[in-house]
């Protein structure tokens, strides 16, 4: 498995590999080490302002890799990074209930974001390589990929109860803390401690643990998206990456107002529906990325306006607010 998995990176030159995980790089010890060197809270205009910087790299990655591989590739590639940067808004949803489960003052939600966020990067290159080599040993998979897709996307669509969060019946946590002590203090902003001379993990990394374990899950789901959008592992990766890298200053933009998007839900379900379909009927009807584009483009154009110009009725704000 692993040799076929580097013959997947070949197909990009390594230069390209690591010029990419270079500027990574770069960007998150900057973000750490020097615009969040001292925990803070993050405001909303420093979000937004964060959000247009991941927005407009992506963007100019988008317009280097349109002018080095040409206009399929970069199509591919904003088609994927549009589809995972919907996913993302589940998460943000999930990682709302999680601070709010264990109190995290709002100065540590980054340092904790950051450590998992980058988890996840390393997860969705392993998934994305994998993934496509089985694709291309098993094409079977993809009728698996499509299947799984739609039934996400009605699944997603369909009216449900309010979501519980309880971590504590996340059996990662539950391991950690059968085997390891883990202190309520959280003052230090730090993941370890000691206390009385041991060394004990703090109630900031059993979050950590829960927000990477979401992460996990959250791979899984995506990974049948964004394969059905691209075979390119390179492609596939960059746009997971650039997604993820700003999921961060999404979830602290967007998690005071979640509520006035209330229909990008129901546009996602139908995104992976379509996309779903279009894994099905590939080898019989096969739809460009163009179309592709066009159509998730619109949707998302559908959903915002939708949700921006139908106001919420006074009731379902009181009852939500009674919720929160």
């Amino acid at each position: 498995m692993f040799l076929p998995v580097f013959a997947v990176i070949d197909e990009v030159p390594l230069w390209a590999w690591g010029a990419f995980a270079a500027f990574i790089a770069v960007m998150l010890a900057l973000d750490l080490g020097v615009f969040q060197r001292d925990s803070h809270e993050v405001k909303m205009k420093e979000a937004i302002l964060w959000c247009l910087v991941w927005f407009a790299l992506a963007l100019g990655f988008n317009g280097l890799l349109l002018g080095w591989s040409g206009p399929e590739p970069a199509q591919q590639f904003l088609a994927a990074y549009l589809v995972e940067l919907c996913l993302s808004v589940d998460n943000v949803f999930v990682f709302i209930l999680v601070f709010a489960y264990f109190k995290i003052p709002p100065r540590y939600q980054h340092r904790v974001l950051f450590w998992g966020i980058l988890g996840a990067v390393i997860m969705r290159c392993a998934f994305i390589l994998t993934g496509i080599e089985l694709l291309r040993r098993f094409h079977w998979i993809i009728y698996v990929f499509g299947a799984f897709l739609v039934y996400t996307g009605i699944k997603m669509a369909l009216p449900r109860e309010q979501e519980d969060v309880d971590p504590s019946r996340n059996i990662i946590v539950r391991l950690f803390r059968r085997f390891f002590r883990v202190s309520t203090q959280m003052e230090t902003g730090r993941f370890f401690i000691k206390e009385d001379g041991r060394r004990v993990a703090t109630t900031l990394f059993v979050v950590l643990l829960v927000v990477e374990t979401t992460d996990f899950i959250f791979a899984l789901d995506s990974l049948p998206a964004v394969l059905a959008v691209t075979k390119n592992g390179f492609v596939a990766f960059t746009s997971n990456v650039f997604a993820i890298l700003g999921l961060r200053s999404l979830y602290f933009a967007l998690s005071g107002v979640m509520k006035l998007f209330r229909f990008l839900k129901i546009g996602l379900s139908v995104i992976l529906v379509f996309i779903g379909v279009k894994m099905l009927i590939e080898p019989w009807v096969p739809i460009t990325t163009s179309v592709s584009l066009g159509v998730i483009g619109g949707v998302l154009t559908v959903s915002v306006l939708m949700s921006m110009l139908i106001p919420v009725k006074e009731d379902t704000l009181a009852s939500e607010r009674h919720e929160t």
